[in-house]
């Protein structure tokens, strides 16, 4: 009984390990050659495998992508999460810089994994139906509206005309974020969308190299960046 156990636990083992190898590999692959350059063929000739063999690991390209997606999209979730919740509860700009910087700092530590998930998409891939990672979307989503749902009762008070309706959102994003705030009307909404397009423009132009020939400190672009969204939505003198 002992040695069937052992011999399972071995097996398990070597597909856990073979799998991470699968993923890692992917992902170097498309470092190198773009969304297009993940194929179970190419990881197949990288690893010294048979393509047949990739397929008991991954029936499907797309498969292995979802699973890609769903890994990496939950890592993010996780870190800005964890950043979140460390900042203190009473202080939003903590709180914004805390999960701003995570962001950032994710995206820089995991460019492959950033390109996949808001990069370009991998052609011809067809995510399950609800997405490839709808969870993590969901928690990634709300992390942003908090961001602004933190600022507003300092924010709010520099849009008492905002003309902002419920209906100018795409009815998706209010299914995740009308639940976890009930109280934010929708002008706090559309804070959340210009905080996210601040935060990831910046991050994007880093990650994809755009910077580097322009400054030598990205960094403090970002800091300052930051500093003056924070002082832009009222928190800060």
């Amino acid at each position: 009984m002992g040695t069937v156990g052992n011999t399972k636990g071995r097996r398990e083992r070597l597909r856990a390990e073979t799998t991470a190898e699968i993923k890692k590999v992917a992902l170097g692959l498309m470092a190198s050659g773009g969304p297009d350059a993940i194929t179970l063929r190419a990881i197949a000739r990288e690893m010294g495998m048979t393509a047949n063999a990739i397929y008991g690991y991954f029936a499907t390209r797309d498969d292995l992508v979802t699973t890609l997606i769903g890994n990496v999209y939950t890592s993010l979730a996780d870190t800005v999460d964890a950043a979140w919740d460390a900042a203190p509860a009473q202080d939003p700009a903590a709180r914004i810089q805390a999960w701003a910087c995570a962001f950032r700092n994710w995206a820089l530590a995991n460019p492959e994994g950033f390109r996949l998930v808001y990069g370009d998409p991998v052609p011809g891939y067809l995510p399950p139906e609800g997405g490839a990672a709808p969870e993590a979307a969901r928690r990634v989503c709300t992390g942003i509206t908090a961001l602004a749902a933190a600022a507003w009762p300092h924010a709010g008070l520099l849009y008492p005309d905002s003309d902002f309706e419920w209906s100018d959102f795409d009815p998706g994003l209010l299914d995740k974020v009308r639940p976890a705030f009930p109280d934010l009307p929708p002008a706090g909404v559309a804070l959340a969308l210009r905080i996210w397009s601040h935060l990831h423009g910046l991050v994007s132009l880093e990650t994809y190299g755009h910077l580097q020939s322009q400054t030598l400190r990205p960094e403090k672009l970002f800091r300052e960046e930051l500093a003056q969204l924070i002082r832009s939505l009222g928190i800060t003198p």
